[in-house]
């Protein structure tokens, strides 16, 4: 079985049969190609597994990194034994490493509108890109899907968000009047030129705007504000569900408007606020 042929056979199925988006298709193809490429031309067996794995971690690489490395490996290698490429699976006596519990990283709302304030809305890209923020921060969209919107997911009226997420999975999301009115402005500034007429955010060129664009422009305005650098745009999803929680909004209620699958994926918010751990210890202890 020639390796690199069949993981670009298994990245077409995942297109093709599963819906899985591009950012998806990036991650797997590099997960895969640097075990190729760790490889070079030697077959797989559990001990050069292993071996990878030593040599990712001599890397320094984070657990959360080979976890990853490791969930692209057995995929790619579960679909190869359906497909009757290999015979047995290589993986099977591999452990995982245990997963770093990390806490996510949530700004106070003073922070939110001082990193607000960093784009020029005297130029377009300025404009388009407080838009962005107050969409992030409005519905807690993750990257992609802030990246994905059309035309048509937006009512502006009914105040609500046609979302395709993880998975290609549909759902609905409210969004703030404030962070309407930003956008339907973005979307009839005057400078603003279409080449792609569906796309609501657009780059220079008049084309969809991509996550990575993104992801450089808001580390700019991060370096201008000042703040952690351990802020992302993933860390204004966390942020806002974090006030969600401690203005009184109920967790269900929130797994829904974020899209987790599960609501142990959204508990952990009550585990990030300060706020709300305080206001628990004071309604719940007898000497409080």
């Amino acid at each position: 079985m020639d390796l690199f042929k069949a993981v670009e056979q298994f990245l077409s199925h995942l297109h093709l049969a599963k819906g899985a988006s591009t950012h998806t298709i990036r991650g797997y193809r590099l997960d895969l190609t640097s075990f190729l490429n760790f490889l070079d031309g030697e077959s797989v067996t559990k001990r050069s597994i292993r071996r990878y794995l030593a040599h990712l971690y001599e890397n320094k690489m984070s657990t959360r990194t080979v976890l990853r490395r490791l969930s692209s490996l057995r995929s790619f290698y579960r679909h190869a034994i359906r497909e009757k490429w290999v015979s047995e699976n290589p993986l099977e006596e591999i452990d995982s490493p245990k997963k770093e519990k990390r806490l996510p990283v949530s700004i106070n709302y003073d922070q939110i509108q001082h990193l607000f304030s960093q784009p020029d809305l005297s130029s377009y890209l300025g404009f388009r890109d407080r838009a962005i923020m107050e969409l992030f921060y409005s519905s807690g969209l993750r990257l992609s899907e802030v990246t994905g919107l059309n035309r048509r997911d937006f009512d502006a009226k009914g105040l609500v968000l046609n979302i395709f997420g993880k998975g290609k999975k549909q759902r609905q999301a409210p969004i703030t009047q404030t962070a309407a009115d930003w956008l339907v402005r973005y979307l009839n500034h005057p400078e603003r030129d279409e080449l792609d007429s569906q796309a609501i955010f657009l780059n220079k060129r008049g084309t969809r705007l991509t996550p990575r664009s993104v992801d450089r422009n808001f580390a700019n305005y991060l370096k201008l504000s000042g703040l952690s650098e351990r802020v992302t745009p993933h860390t204004i999803r966390h942020t806002i569900a974090t006030h969600w929680l401690e203005n009184g909004m109920d967790l269900k209620t929130i797994q829904m408007i974020l899209g987790h699958t599960s609501l142990a994926t959204t508990t952990i918010y009550t585990h990030v606020s300060p706020k709300l751990k305080r206001a628990v210890y004071d309604k719940t202890h007898p000497r409080a």
